[in-house]
This record gives structure tokens, C-alpha cells and sequence, in this order.
């Protein structure tokens, strides 16, 4: 029954997402804001569309500790869920993603219209002058900047590591960190075709300001903090 109504969603996804993202194109000449009121009705739709077909809805922890001002969203990254339900917990926000990531067929299509931060993550030094000057421009639009610290799914019960980028572009622009964990994982397994029926576990933490610290320290309090987070959801 799991892989019956796991390829029901999968066909209702490109069925629906490729003529979307077509309509979607059309919205480029407005501006930023506007174009993601429209874009994100995808993941507002994704989300009915799993709960119907699959079963899999999801519950918030910590909404009291969103913030009222453009901040810095710091989540765990296990599956593609997340990237549907952030869009639907947070205001307008954008993503720090690979560049390649746009050249995918309609989707990285879609993506380029939401005014993603794109950068050359094999550009070193470079890639965090990039990531600070987009950085800087999206939050100015009021855009929250969304960012997965690890870069890559990672499987329930394993940790990876912890990269710099967010950190920097926090205490490079005085905007506070939110961070996120969730056991999407245990649902939506990365590269897997199933989605298993259930009730995935959101926990937002309190903001932890940037002020004063070096990338270094804020990074490790956003670690630590998501980390113990996600053995509580385990538990």
C-alpha cells in the first residue's frame, strides 16, 4: 500500500509541477515578492497533495519563537520534505543552494524565479563573498534566508558536518539565527521513492543573535542546539 499511494503522490507531483511551473514563468516581471506569493503555492499544494495521498501530515513546536524581523533559518536537512514545509511555517524566504541546482528542467526553473542566493560552493573564499553580498540584498527585501549548515540529506541518527556558510553570513550582516530540527527523515528517506504515513515533528528553537560572536562559536550553539533537538525527537 506504501508504494501504491508513494507513486500516486510522485505522478500527482509532475503532473501538477510541470504546467505550474510553466504558468509560473509568466511571473517574472513582477517583483520578488509578489513572485514568491504565487511560486509558493507549489509547496502549499505539495503538502495538501502528501497528506491525501499519503497520509504524512506534520505538527510545529515553537511557533512563539519566530521572530517578527527577516532573520537567518538554520535547519536540519533529511529529505526534500523540509524544502516543501519551511515555505508553509515561515515568511517569504529564499535558499542558498548550489548553482547547479537551476539548470534542472522545470523545477530548477521555478527555483530561479524565487530569487535563490546561488553561489559556486567550489569557490572557497569566493563562495562566502557571494553568499554575503546575495545575503545581504535578500534580507533587505525583507526575504528570510533559509540554509541547510550540513549542505547534504543526511540519514536519520547521523550528524554532518556543520559548515561555516551560515554562520558567517549572520555575523556578517548582525541578523539573528533560528534553528530548526525535524525527524522528516524517518518518513521521506533521502533518494527513496517512499513516503511513509505519519506525523512528522518540527521543533523551532529561540533566536540566537549573532552579535558579538565569531562564525565559529555561533555555528557550534546552532549544532548543539539542533543536535540535542533531534535525539529528543527520536526519543
Amino acid at each position: 500500500m506504501i508504494v501504491i499511494r508513494s507513486f500516486i503522490f510522485n505522478l500527482g507531483l509532475w503532473l501538477f509541477t510541470i504546467p505550474f511551473t510553466l504558468i509560473g514563468l509568466l511571473t517574472f516581471p513582477l517583483p520578488p515578492q509578489k513572485r514568491y506569493q504565487f511560486l509558493s503555492r507549489w509547496a502549499h499544494c505539495m503538502l495538501w497533495w502528501l497528506k491525501v495521498s499519503c497520509g504524512l501530515s506534520f505538527e510545529v513546536k515553537g511557533r512563539e519563537n519566530i521572530p517578527n524581523t527577516p532573520s537567518l533559518i538554520l535547519c536540519k536537512h533529511q529529505s526534500a520534505w523540509e524544502t516543501l514545509a519551511l515555505q508553509l511555517i515561515f515568511p517569504p524566504q529564499v535558499w542558498v543552494m548550489k548553482r547547479t541546482l537551476l539548470m534542472i528542467p522545470f523545477f530548477g526553473w521555478a527555483l530561479a524565479l524565487t530569487s535563490p542566493i546561488a553561489i559556486n560552493r567550489s569557490a572557497g573564499r569566493e563562495a562566502l563573498k557571494q553568499l554575503v553580498t546575495q545575503g545581504k540584498d535578500r534580507l533587505a527585501k525583507k526575504f528570510w534566508v533559509v540554509i541547510f549548515p550540513e549542505g547534504t540529506r543526511t540519514a536519520p541518527g547521523t550528524r554532518g558536518k556543520y559548515h561555516i556558510g551560515g554562520a558567517w553570513l549572520a555575523t556578517h550582516t548582525q541578523t539573528q539565527v533560528v534553528p530548526v530540527a525535524h525527524n522528516a527523515g524517518e518518513f521521506w528517506q533521502k533518494n527513496s521513492m517512499l513516503k511513509r504515513p505519519g506525523m512528522i515533528q518540527v521543533s523551532i528553537g529561540r533566536p540566537i543573535p549573532s552579535a558579538g560572536l565569531k562564525p565559529e562559536a555561533l555555528n557550534q550553539q546552532v549544532e548543539d542546539w539542533i543536535e540535542a533537538e533531534m535525539q529528543a525527537l527520536s526519543a
